[in-house]
């Protein structure tokens, strides 16, 4: 009798126990310190073994942000190997163990979901006890086994974007969106899916919701527009010499690199470190220095937190995997192709694609023209900041020349400053003259200081070339020099020069440099629909004595590129546009700035009056040169 008492009040305190271990009030983690405590990476990872957040330090904000009781919506715009998914995986696990209820995730499609569920959630609850012992399949039809999971006190369900049933069944309190840019514009005909999943949401007052993703296209990016929505933080690191905080960006980047052909096709190899140059003051540091200094999350919209909102942007120049020469080498190799390029962008660079599958016309580029300002003595600025370098092409008709004065910036970022027409035949002093008087301007910067022209290309082949070789050849050391187009797919942009005879005199020699007029072409259209300032935009001013009228942008924009019959590209006038001379003086003051060859570092320095890198990095480097020349072309 005896020892059927204390079979039952072992079986008692056995059940008793099960039940009070679900009362056991969870731990006081955030969901880094729970990772670091608890998460196991499977031995298939790059690192297995126990996590760490000090691996990752840029994740730590972005998980606290999870258990900060203020914080509703999280977004996570990234490039790829940072481990954004596995933060959110972290989030996952810390609800299953921690603070357990119904859990919405979301993947761009049915067949994601299904990979995503047997690849990264099985393998996190395989991995750890803690999960193994609380997570249970969803008894049903296979499918459902996959997809859906239960745990005390809650559920996991995955579904694809598509999926209008899945997404709007049941209430949730938590949803995740993994690769956000990528869900389907509407889940069958009931609208946007993220919409669809955060109406689940609505009748719990702590629910949270993260969204993640690698960017797209600009403007027509999920993740950009729900970065901007938010407190839109970057990760910062701080520069050992003036202690600035930067996010490192491609822009601020320098190398030096070097193109083989191996096996007929181009093989970019460095010829030195590379290296982040700050832009307050100018000091180059290379990765290895970078990573040791601190680094933090600065807000550009602190005041979206009161709302709910955290934003985060990063790059794979923070990650550990992923080092600053991949990203180089890798960026190099896709130059040329706008695909390639793009893949690049958005998951190394950790930027948004400029879209250039659109249709831009004159009146468009016309209403476009910017107002440059005046000086603080109230006369108009010429050349506004941001041109550090100014050339100039000359298309050479035979009643006229015909020029533009171009500026020219970081990364393909140009700036009109002044076109217009010399009248008279190119056979006389006076047209030559006048050209003088354009070249030899000072063009005048915002802060009173002034720009002259330092290259000039000027065409040759017209119905005047020997006339062109020798007024060229009289105006050498000003940096005058003779072109001819070459037309065709794949010529180079430029080619080194070759010395030819003015008016057959074997003592007068001239440089003559011969150019890829094709591929400054594509490179001028490709930039004409960049519609954002910065990289490769081009600005045009609105004064009218800098002469870009109406009739500019219809010559601008006045051919296109066609393919033949036999397959063969080739440009041709646009229909209406038969005057191509902006388009020429364009190309040849681009091909002007390629042929000088500036070292922008230098000169942008020397206009914000700093000094010269220290010389313990100049020792560890070839050059400073910023890689400015890298898009429009076929050579370096």
């Amino acid at each position: 009798m005896q020892d059927e008492r204390e079979a039952e009040l072992r079986a008692l305190n056995k059940t008793l126990s099960r039940c009070l271990k679900h009362l056991i009030p969870p731990e006081d983690l955030t969901v880094d310190e729970w990772a670091d405590k608890y998460r196991q990476l499977p031995a298939a990872n790059a690192e297995s073994g126990r996590w760490r957040t000090s691996r990752t330090p840029y994740l730590k904000e972005i998980m606290r942000a999870f258990t900060d009781p203020k914080v509703e919506d999280i977004t996570i715009g990234a490039g790829s190997q940072v481990g954004k998914t596995e933060a959110m995986l972290n989030m996952l696990a810390f609800i299953i163990d921690q603070d357990p209820a119904n859990v919405l995730f979301v993947v761009p499609d049915l067949e994601e979901a299904k990979k995503f569920s047997r690849q990264r959630i099985k393998t996190l609850i395989d991995e750890n006890r803690r999960l193994k012992s609380k997570v249970r399949d969803v008894v049903g039809k296979q499918s459902d086994t996959l997809l859906q999971k239960t745990f005390p006190g809650g559920s996991l369900t995955i579904v694809g974007s598509i999926s209008a049933p899945a997404l709007a069944s049941t209430p949730c309190r938590y949803i995740f969106g993994d690769e956000r840019d990528r869900f389907a514009r509407s889940a069958g005909d009931e609208g946007d899916p993220w919409g669809l999943a955060k109406a689940r949401q609505i009748t719990f007052y702590n629910r949270k919701s993260v969204q993640v993703s690698t960017p797209t296209v600009k403007r027509r990016s999920n993740i950009e527009k729900e970065f901007n929505k938010g407190t839109r933080e970057r990760w910062c690191l701080k520069c050992p010499d003036c202690g600035a905080y930067h996010e490192i960006d491609f822009d601020d980047i320098r190398f030096d690199p070097v193109c083989e052909i191996e096996g007929g096709k181009k093989k970019w190899h460095l010829t030195g470190p590379v290296l982040w140059v700050c832009p307050d003051c100018g000091s180059a540091h290379s990765e290895k220095e970078m990573r040791k200094q601190p680094a933090k999350w600065i807000a550009e919209a602190p005041e979206a937190y009161k709302e709910g909102r955290r934003s985060f942007w990063l790059s794979s120049f923070s990650s550990p995997w992923t080092s600053w020469e991949y990203i180089v080498t890798r960026f190099l190799d896709a130059k040329d192709d706008p695909k390639d390029l793009q893949t690049v962008f958005n998951t190394l660079l950790g930027r948004l694609w400029e879209d250039r599958d659109v249709e831009i016309d004159e009146e468009t580029l016309y209403t476009r023209r910017e107002e440059y300002g005046t000086t603080s003595d109230g006369l108009p600025v010429e050349v506004p900041d941001g041109v550090l370098v100014l050339t100039c092409g000359v298309d050479v008709q035979d009643n006229r020349l015909e020029y533009e004065v171009v500026g020219h910036g970081f990364f393909g970022e140009t700036w009109g400053i002044s076109r217009g027409v010399i009248s008279g035949r190119p056979d006389t002093k006076e047209v030559w003259t006048r050209l003088d008087g354009v070249i030899g301007h000072e063009y005048r910067r915002p802060d009173g200081r002034t720009e002259r022209v330092r290259f000039t290309c000027v065409d040759s082949g017209g119905h005047f070339t020997q006339e062109v070789y020798e007024q060229t050849w009289r105006r050498l050391s000003y940096n005058v020099v003779a072109i001819k187009g070459q037309g065709g797919s794949g010529v180079p942009y430029t080619k080194p020069y070759t010395l030819v005879p003015v008016r057959e005199n074997p003592r007068w020699k001239t440089r003559l440099y011969s150019l890829g007029v094709d591929a400054g072409k594509a490179a001028i259209m490709s930039a004409v629909k960049v519609q954002t300032p910065g990289a490769f935009f081009m600005h045009f001013p609105a004064a009218p004595e800098a002469g870009y009228d109406i009739a500019f942008f219809g010559g601008l924009l006045s051919e296109q590129k066609v393919t033949t019959d036999r397959g063969e590209e080739k440009w041709v006038p646009i229909p209406g546009h038969e005057r191509n001379e902006a388009l020429d003086c364009r190309n040849y003051a681009n091909a002007a700035f390629r042929i000088l060859n500036p070292d922008l570092d230098a000169i942008d320095r020397k206009l914000k009056g700093l000094s010269a890198p220290a010389a313990p990095v100049q020792k560890t480097r070839q050059k400073t040169r910023r890689n400015s020349n890298v898009y429009g072309g076929d050579d370096w």
